[in-house]
Parts: structure tokens; sequence; C-alpha cells
């Protein structure tokens, strides 16, 4: 890819995918500019990594900088609003860590704080930015599927009984739901042509109080369903299949996916298409949001992301399951 990266990035957080933001940025022909962290010393050592030139003594100061133009925050979904609000109140534009929030009151606070202060508010969910999600939708729109009739996803990690960790942790928004039943609501969500807005669910909690796994069934306005299997004790393929009257689509690895597969149903014939590179997932995120912010590009699918948490939101709500920030 060309070198399109031009302006200063901040990440917030050192974890996995602060190391792949960074990665990405320097396949771009760029570097990150900064890096914010609750823990000084792990700054110091993710910016010796990368030969990154700043660290902040304080976490907020990042919000402060002047020369920052957009941050990354990859730290856990419950510390998402408080730092999406001293991000988009000092103006700076946010491409924030899928869940985007703990629920939709959150995320609509956001976003009229981004409208407010003319910035990009955006989730960073690969499937939004992956090119064969786009290269998909223009068979689609080319009518050769005909009408679409049901989606099938699977999402399931093995996660050890470990209480503590991230997952399974109520002080930190574990839940299947959130972690990785995001994914799995917005490939249904692009593939949909509206909301779904009746949803059934079973529930199976965790001995923390989170949902550990999950069977879904969606349906919109138009009549297309959607079923979703999420499980964090129990491995099942990512795979995502879309039923058409004409044929049916299949994805594996559809959260990073670069290749699908088309089966015909009047002949059985095949047909595979291949966009894009699992290994190129962020610098996807990365050029997208950088033309967002140069005006060069409208969509970052906010619209999507404001859809999905509503969902995820009357799931919880239904499931009678909040975690401690809501219960304040």
């Amino acid at each position: 890819m060309e070198n399109k990266v031009r302006y200063k990035w901040a990440t917030l957080g050192t974890g996995v995918i602060a190391n792949e933001l960074a990665q990405a940025l320097e396949k771009s022909g760029g570097k990150l500019y900064s890096v914010a962290n609750r823990t000084y010393a792990k700054g110091v050592d993710f910016a010796q990594k990368y030969g990154i030139e700043k660290v902040y003594d304080k976490i907020d100061d990042v919000f402060r900088d002047d020369n920052v133009d957009i941050i990354y925050i990859s730290t856990p979904h419950n510390t998402h609003i408080d730092f999406l609000r001293k991000a988009l109140k000092n103006g700076k534009h946010v491409l924030c860590e899928k869940s985007i929030t703990l629920n939709s009151e959150e995320l609509e606070e956001a976003i009229f704080l981004a409208e407010q202060h003319h910035v990009v508010l955006a989730e960073a969910m690969t499937i939004y930015h992956m090119p064969i999600y786009r290269q998909l939708n223009k068979v689609i729109s080319s009518r050769r599927l005909g009408d679409l009739k049901v989606i099938q996803m699977n999402f399931g990690s093995y996660k050890e009984y470990d209480m503590t960790n991230r997952f399974f942790n109520r002080q930190l928004a574990g839940g299947a739901l959130l972690d990785i039943g995001v994914y799995a609501l917005s490939f249904v969500r692009w593939f949909m042509t509206s909301r779904p807005n009746q949803i059934l669910s079973q529930v199976k909690f965790a001995p923390t109080g989170v949902d550990e796994q999950a069977g879904i069934l969606l349906t919109n306005a138009e009549g297309e369903m959607a079923t979703l299997t999420l499980s964090l004790h129990a491995k099942q393929p990512k795979r995502g299949t879309i039923a058409y009257d004409k044929g049916y689509i299949e994805i594996y690895e559809y959260p990073r996916g670069q290749k699908a597969v088309i089966t015909y149903t009047e002949n059985g014939h095949q047909e595979i298409i291949e966009a894009g590179k699992t290994s190129e997932a962020l610098m996807y995120e990365v050029l997208d949001m950088e033309e967002a912010v140069a005006g060069d590009k409208d969509e970052m699918y906010l619209h999507y992301s404001r859809d999905v948490m509503k969902i995820m939101t009357d799931l919880r709500k239904e499931w009678g399951m909040t975690y401690p920030e809501e219960e304040k």
C-alpha cells in the first residue's frame, strides 16, 4: 500500500491491539507519535520497542497534547466512555476498540460529543474495513444471489475457568457478548437490510454473573433472520453463512476474513472471492480512519456500531445483566 499516513496517532493502552496498531502504522509508512498508559513503565517499554518519541507522565496528558490528531483507545470496555469524554471534548479524533462503550446510553453521549466538537468517532471493528466485505457487497448489489433469507453465525473461544481474567471478570465488563458477540452482530448488521427489531435469546451465566454462553435469534422488518451461537468456554469455528434464495456465502475467520466461497444453489457452482489480507486488518482501519479525518471518506459505519450496541443493550436488559458502572 502506498504511504498515506499523514496524522499523528497516540495509543491509549499498550496491549496486543496497541502492538498491532504500531506495526500497522509502520507498514503504512508512519509511526506512532505517542503512548499513554496507566502504568508509566509499561508505556516506556512500549515506546522503546517501537521507537516512539513521547510517553506521558500521566495518562490524561494525551488529551491535552496539541500535537495529537487521532487517539486509538484499546483499554478494557468499561474504561472507554471516560476516555472518550476526555478525548472528544479536547477535539481529538478517536478510533476506539470494540465494544466501543458498555451500552447505548454511553454511545449516544459519545456521538453527541463528537458532533459537538466536529471530530470523527469510530469503532475499531475490523469487519467494517476488511476489503472482502466491500467486495461481497458488490456481488450482493448485483442481485445474482437474490434476496437475503437467513444468516448463521458461530463464535466460540475456549477460555480457562479463571474468574479473575478479563473474559469472566465483571469488574472489567467481561462476558461473551461484548467481547466476541460484537463481531458476530457486526457481521449480521453488515449484511442485513435494516437493524433487527425482534430478538429472542437464551443465556448461560458464568459464576461471576457475566454471560458465558448464548444463543440469539434476530429478525428485522424485511423478514431477514439471523442465528448466533456464542461461547467463552467452547471452541467453535469463526464461521459466517449468509443464505440467499439463489445461493449462499461462507466466510471462515470472519473477524479478519480475506476469503469467501459462494455456492449457487441451482447448479452447485462455486465462486471463490479473495480480497485483502488478514494480517493487514489494523492497517485497513488506520487508512480508513485517516481518510475520514481528512474528509476524503464519509463512512466509518458508526450507525452500524449504534445498531449493534442497541441490540447488545437490549439483550443484557432482557438477561438482567449489568456491570458495576451501570449500577451507580
